[in-house]
């Protein structure tokens, strides 16, 4: 027998209209005074009965206003306020009956279990992780993360805790996103952590937002916060590095200088400046290189003989 587990559903959030509170509570303060005045008469008619005879529908009066006066009581649990950026999701003896979003004063069946969720925008910024890059090397990294409740439903019903459950799915995403890029790179058109860091940001809003769609969370932001190679390679990082960079202007001032003495030889046969064979070309060429590939500015020696003294 193969177990396969049922695809979750998604509870959906749908809106309930109460009545407004400043409504309802004029009317139970009215009908309150209109109770203590009908308990005072049945009070004042019981008084006036004399000793030896019960007054049976004074006290029954008095009963049933002591009755409508636990209804009075259990109605005034019905009210309750919200503030701007915030929903209350109402649920009747385990059935959810819809999310008030509307801030104000409200009125709602007292029966209601009311559950208070903030709509506002929140961040927060990851613990300092250490993960492997793309390449292995292990890396510090930490995100700034901004996100809001959407749907309330989802939110209360779908995830246990959501806003834990932010938190780690937060660190998951990072962790994976981490692993996906290496920490920096010379391959032209590959993205990498340090010089990629809009990219980087946008891959992992979409990833947390891939995962924490379910719990009804947006995510407007994320961006990454720290980023360093770990410190037991650190120094070795930042040889590598140099040299890499080192490299790479060595290769950027070849190709140029090579373009230049190209560019010169070009010129020289177009004008007819001056004549020369394959081992003078050979020679200048080797000069040019050497003026301009160096590190030092170059000393400049004059021949006062002829070309080919």
């Amino acid at each position: 027998m193969v177990w396969r587990d049922k695809e979750s559903v998604m509870t959906s959030e749908f809106q309930r209209r109460t009545v407004s509170g400043w409504v309802v509570l004029p009317t139970l303060i009215a009908a309150f005074v209109a109770l203590a005045c009908v308990f005072y008469w049945f009070a004042y008619a019981a008084s006036q009965v004399p000793h030896r005879t019960v007054p049976v529908a004074e006290i029954w009066g008095m009963v049933v206003c002591g009755l409508v006066l636990v209804v009075f009581v259990i109605l005034a649990c019905g009210f309750f306020t919200l503030q701007p950026n915030e929903a209350t999701v109402l649920l009747l003896f385990g059935s959810y009956k819809g999310t008030v979003r509307e801030s104000g004063f409200h009125w709602a069946n007292p029966f209601y279990h009311k559950i208070k969720l903030s709509l506002r925008t929140r961040n927060f910024n990851t613990e300092k992780l250490k993960v492997n890059d793309l390449r292995g090397n292990p890396t510090d990294i930490a995100a700034v993360v901004v996100w809001r409740v959407h749907n309330t439903a989802q939110a209360t019903f779908d995830i246990q805790d959501y806003s834990n459950y932010v938190h780690i799915q937060s660190e998951a995403a990072l962790r994976h996103l981490a692993s996906r890029y290496p920490y920096d790179t010379n391959v032209d058109n590959e993205l990498s952590l340090r010089g990629s860091m809009d990219e980087v940001s946008r891959a992992l809003q979409e990833e947390l937002q891939e995962r924490l769609g379910k719990a009804g969370v947006i995510v407007e932001e994320a961006r990454l916060s720290h980023l360093a190679y770990a410190a037991e390679i650190a120094g070795a990082m930042l040889r590598r590095q140099q040299a890499e960079a080192i490299i790479a202007a060595r290769k950027r001032i070849v190709e140029g200088a090579v373009g230049m003495v190209e560019m010169a030889l070009e010129k020289l046969e177009a004008n007819k400046t001056v004549l020369l064979d394959d081992e003078r070309k050979a020679a200048m060429v080797s000069n040019l290189l050497v003026v301009l590939c160096g590190e030092q500015a170059a000393q400049p020696v004059v021949n006062a003989g002829t070309l080919y003294s």
